[in-house]
């Protein structure tokens, strides 16, 4: 019998980590929220590599912090280990990655989601998402409950129709052994949602006590510890937390060996027409079999063993992800040095799920012809909880402002790897599981993990998201880098025996006549703190402080070059299209072009510039069009 729970302004399906952004900043913003998960125990769970950032994602990460969101905060109080990555390049690359405590990162983020104000959480599963005149109203849960909403956000995960795949054995199942969703992925094809399938992989877990640690490379965490959340910088507890180690070993010929031996038993590649996988998998993630396959002339390939959390023994073999046998993994894995008495506790798998196509979105994350419902996470074909968290994020942002009846929140290509990450899935699409990387933004050198707070903060605090102390410090953080990068540039140092037996020691040609900090600074054998001895003037300053204004003026030429790139990059994005436009009616445009504009509608030239089968002539015959129509 049906029943009700009651009204809300939104409802989040899936509470992994695009639904907990989704929740929070929705109910942050004022509206009255509830959000459902299968199992309140997978809430903010990581059921693949117990970390959180990484080479672009913590680009993400960072943005998302900036906006006003959760995962950096979450990360900074759960870490056992921090490492700055790409450290030998330029700042564009840098990116910081913790492992987390996984344990210890579902339990802080559960805690404050449910101190949160205006949040409410039901451990349900929902089987249908109620729509009128093409419209969501509301949600239905398993046990016949309805729930009412104005804006509904999607964020299943892996869950849809989920199958568990460990060589010739598979069965019905979501990540980590809970229920799978299907009687929502029928409720999706029913109200006009489009699904393809994908999949996904994930290694085994192994006992640490059963490693012999001596025969690995220990890694250590970095010495100067730099937090995630603009907020804990300075943060002296996180600055001295004490970091537990990784180790680094490789898999060998005898590995890959066994693997080519029973190639045949892999649903990626037997010949079993009833046992292959028949879904597209990730590129940049693949499975130990694949890498042994793809890149056959290559020895050995590079495996990092990862702790779960402080408080297990759980190992996680990261670069081993695989979805042969449970007995051929055992025989693999003990091939490797410092695994050959290894045991594993959760076998190595393969999943199966639906997700949506992303092309049938808007940049809001709103679905083409269903109004007030949003997708966000992995079920829009993305993969990583970075990317999930940032596309969740902007989903509850956006179901907030299409009730107050606001503009969505649209970040583009220029400001954030959010914008790159949501433009690639809306307007390119994706035929496997997309996976954000540096190498995907054309303006990266703009748009680093270190500046993530100066292009994004504004906006967070504008929507609501960022309060007003916060936004003072920011602001704060701002005069003090403009200062800085004014006084390094009006500061003339003179020639003189100290200045440069100082530039002598860092190999820098010396000094004959007078030069500004600025143009010294230029020198790429230096950096801010060779110059300390000769910088008398210089005040002590937040270390984030110094390093905005070091990148500032050593990369100003740069800078100024992707500024004015940016510059002619709006000039497309600022031609407004409007969805009313009939593009079978535009002569000259080409038939894909017509197509695939009138499917996509897309919102700019420059959007429109971006989808595949659109070409340059197209695009020419659209601004001549828009140039006839004014």
């Amino acid at each position: 019998m049906d029943y009700s729970l009651g009204y809300y302004d939104v409802i989040v399906i899936g509470a992994g980590h695009a639904g907990c952004e989704a929740a929070l900043a929705s109910s942050r913003l004022g509206k009255k929220t509830a959000v459902f998960v299968i199992n309140l125990d997978t809430l903010a769970n990581m059921p693949c590599n117990p970390s959180i950032g990484g080479t672009s994602k913590g680009h993400l990460v960072r943005e998302i912090d900036a906006l006003g969101g959760e995962m950096a905060k979450n990360a900074d109080k759960t870490f056992l280990q921090s490492k700055m990555l790409n450290m030998s390049k330029g700042p564009a690359v840098h990116s910081l990655r913790v492992q987390s405590d996984r344990r210890m990162y579902h339990i802080e983020m559960k805690k404050t989601m449910e101190n949160q104000k205006n949040l409410d959480i039901y451990q349900a599963e929902i089987v249908k998402i109620l729509v009128e005149d093409g419209k969501v109203i509301g949600v239905k849960t398993k046990i016949g409950a309805n729930v009412y909403a104005k804006s509904i956000v999607v964020a299943t995960g892996t869950y849809l129709k989920g199958k568990v795949i460990i060589g010739e054995v598979s069965y019905e199942s979501g990540p980590d052994g809970v229920f799978p969703a299907n009687d929502l992925s029928q409720n999706l094809l029913d109200i006009g949602v489009e699904l393809r399938r994908f999949k996904t992989g994930t290694p085994a877990r192994v006992n640490i006590n059963t490693m012999d640690l001596s025969k690995m490379e220990e890694q250590f965490g970095d010495e100067k510890i730099v937090p995630f959340s603009f907020e804990n910088e300075g943060n002296e507890e996180i600055k001295h937390k004490k970091q537990i180690s990784c180790y680094l070993t490789y898999t060998n010929k005898d590995t890959h060996k066994i693997i080519m031996d029973n190639l045949d038993r892999s649903p990626i590649y037997t010949d079993n027409k009833e046992m292959k996988l028949k879904s597209t998998g990730p590129r940049y993630c693949p499975s130990i079999e694949d890498k042994v396959v793809r890149f056959h002339d290559k020895e050995r390939h590079q495996l990092f063993i990862e702790p779960l959390g402080a408080k297990t023994s759980e190992m996680y073999i990261q670069g081993m992800s695989s979805s042969l046998p449970e007995e051929v993994q055992i025989q693999m894995y003990r091939t490797v040095p410092g695994l050959e008495n290894a045991k594993m506790m959760r076998p190595a798998y393969a999943i199966e799920y639906d997700c949506i196509d992303s092309t049938n979105l808007k940049l809001s994350l709103e679905y083409k012809g269903i109004e007030g419902l949003f997708f966000a996470g992995q079920v829009n074909g993305s993969s990583g909880y970075e990317e999930a968290a940032a596309q969740g994020i902007m989903a509850g942002i956006n179901a907030v402002r299409k009730i107050d009846n606001l503009e969505p929140l649209i970040l583009d290509r220029s400001e954030a790897y959010i914008g790159v990450l949501i433009d690639d899935l809306v307007t390119k699409g994706t035929n496997e599981p997309y996976r954000m990387m540096t190498s995907r933004s054309e303006y990266r050198l703009m748009l680093r993990q270190d500046n993530a707070d100066l292009r994004l903060t504004p906006k967070g605090h504008e929507i609501g998201l960022i309060s007003d102390e916060r936004y003072k410090k920011f602001l704060g953080k701002k005069e003090l880098i403009n200062r800085e990068v004014e006084r390094l540039k009006n500061t003339i140092i003179k020639p003189s025996v100290e200045v440069n037996q100082v530039l002598e020691r860092y190999h820098s040609s010396p000094l004959s006549t007078g030069i500004k900090l600025s143009e010294l600074l230029k020198r790429s054998e230096l950096n801010y703190q060779n110059l300390v001895e000769i910088d008398k003037d210089r005040q002590e300053l937040p270390d984030s402080v110094v390093e905005e204004a070091e990148i500032e003026i050593k990369y100003e030429g740069y800078i100024k070059l992707q500024l004015e790139q940016i510059e002619e990059f709006k000039k497309l994005e600022n031609k407004k299209l409007t969805a009313d436009i009939d593009y079978e009616q535009i002569k000259g445009l080409s038939l894909e072009a017509r197509q695939k504009l009138n499917r996509q509608k897309p919102l700019s030239v420059g959007q429109a510039s971006r989808i595949s089968g659109v070409s340059p002539a197209d695009i020419s015959v659209l601004l001549i069009y828009l140039t006839q129509s004014k």
